[in-house]
C-alpha cells in the first residue's frame, strides 16, 4: 500500500470518528465516570506513543542533533500549552445540553464559558481546535513517513499515532458540539463544523509534505516534526491526566487501569512495528531516511537499494 493511500484511509477514518463524536451524546448516556475512563485510556496511549514512538524516531532521524530534537520537544509542549491557556479548547466533561444544565461541568472547566460570552467562547475554541488538529495532521504524516522508512509493513506505518488521533477526536467533537449548543447552533451546523475540523488533518499532512519538499530531503526536518509532535502529545496527555490527581478522587483504581491499558497498547504496537521492520534502527537506519525522496510517492522506494 502506498503512503498516499494509507494517509487517505487514515484521514477518512478520523473524519468518521469526528462525526461520530458529535453523535455520541445524542445516542449514549454519557456520565462523568465514563468520560474520565475514556480520557485516561486515550491519554495513556498518547503518552506511550509520544515517548516510545515519536521521540525515538526523531532521535533516529537526526542522531547528530539530539539537543535540537529535545528543544523541538519543548517547543511542541509549550506551543500546545499556551494554545490551551489562551483559547481554553481542551476540556472533556459530560456534555450538558439540557435547558437547566447548559452551564454545568463545561462552564467550570473553562471559566469564560458563560451566557454572555458565547461568541468569544466559540471563536477561541475554533482557533485552538484548528491549531490542535493541524498539528495532529503533521504528527500523522511525520509518523507514517518515519515508520515507513524504518521498514514498518503496510498499514502498520504510523498506526500508533493514527489510533491516538482517531480515539481522541470524538472527545474534541463533543467539546465542539457542547460549545455550539451553548451558542444555540443547530444539530446540522454542529455536524458540518465537526467535519470541517476533521479536514484540518489532511491540511496538516499537506503542510508537512510541502515543508519536506522545500527542505529538499533534509532529514532533520522530519526529526524536528516528530519531536514537535511528541511535545504536543505529552502536553495533551498531561493536561488530561494531571487534573485527575487533584479533582478525581473517585474511581482511582479504574482510572489508573484505563491509563495503564492505553499505555500497554502503545507499547504493544511498538513491539509489533519493530518485528515488522526490514532493517535495524540506529545511524544506518537514520541514514536510510535521508536517502529516500520524501512525500507520499516515497513508498515506491521502500525495499530497494539506492546509489549513494
Amino acid at each position: 500500500m502506498s503512503l498516499t493511500s494509507l494517509l487517505l484511509i487514515y484521514c477518512v477514518l478520523i473524519l468518521v470518528a469526528s462525526l461520530a463524536g458529535g453523535l455520541i451524546p445524542l445516542m449514549v448516556r454519557l456520565t462523568h465516570r465514563r468520560i474520565q475512563a475514556g480520557v485516561s485510556f486515550v491519554a495513556g496511549m498518547m503518552l506511550g506513543v509520544g515517548l516510545l514512538h515519536l521521540l525515538p524516531h526523531a532521535l533516529l532521524a537526526a542522531p547528530g542533533a539530539i539537543h535540537a530534537v529535545f528543544l523541538w520537544v519543548l517547543a511542541g509542549f509549550l506551543v500546545m500549552f499556551f494554545t490551551e491557556r489562551f483559547f481554553c479548547f481542551h476540556h472533556h466533561e459530560v456534555p450538558q445540553v439540557g435547558k437547566d444544565s447548559l452551564y454545568g461541568h463545561q462552564a467550570e472547566a473553562c471559566p469564560h464559558v458563560r451566557s454572555d460570552a458565547h461568541a468569544l467562547t466559540w471563536s477561541g475554541a475554533a482557533v485552538g481546535l484548528t491549531l490542535h488538529t493541524v498539528f495532529n495532521g503533521i504528527a500523522l504524516a511525520a509518523s507514517v513517513e518515519a515508520e515507513s522508512h524504518a521498514g514498518a509493513a503496510g498499514a502498520l506505518a504510523g498506526l500508533g499515532t493514527f489510533l491516538v488521533i482517531f480515539l481522541h477526536k470524538p472527545f474534541d467533537a463533543m467539546t465542539i458540539s457542547t460549545l455550539m449548543t451553548l451558542g444555540g447552533w443547530s444539530t446540522m451546523a454542529r455536524h458540518i463544523v465537526n467535519g470541517l475540523f476533521a479536514l484540518m488533518i489532511p491540511l496538516g499532512v499537506l503542510l508537512f509534505y510541502v515543508g519536506m519538499g522545500r527542505a529538499h530531503g533534509e532529514g532533520n526536518l522530519l526529526a524536528y516534526a516528530l519531536a514537535f509532535s511528541a511535545g504536543n502529545f505529552l502536553c495533551i496527555a498531561s493536561s488530561d491526566l494531571l487534573p485527575e490527581l487533584h479533582f478525581h478522587a473517585h474511581d482511582r483504581g479504574a482510572l489508573s487501569a484505563a491509563l495503564l491499558t492505553g499505555l500497554a497498547i502503545a507499547v504493544l504496537i511498538g513491539v509489533v512495528e519493530q518485528g515488522s521492520h526490514g532493517h535495524p534502527h540506529g545511524p544506518a537506519g537514520a541514514a536510510a531516511v535521508d536517502s529516500h525522496d520524501h512525500g507520499p510517492e516515497a513508498a515506491r522506494h521502500l525495499g530497494h537499494d539506492h546509489q549513494h
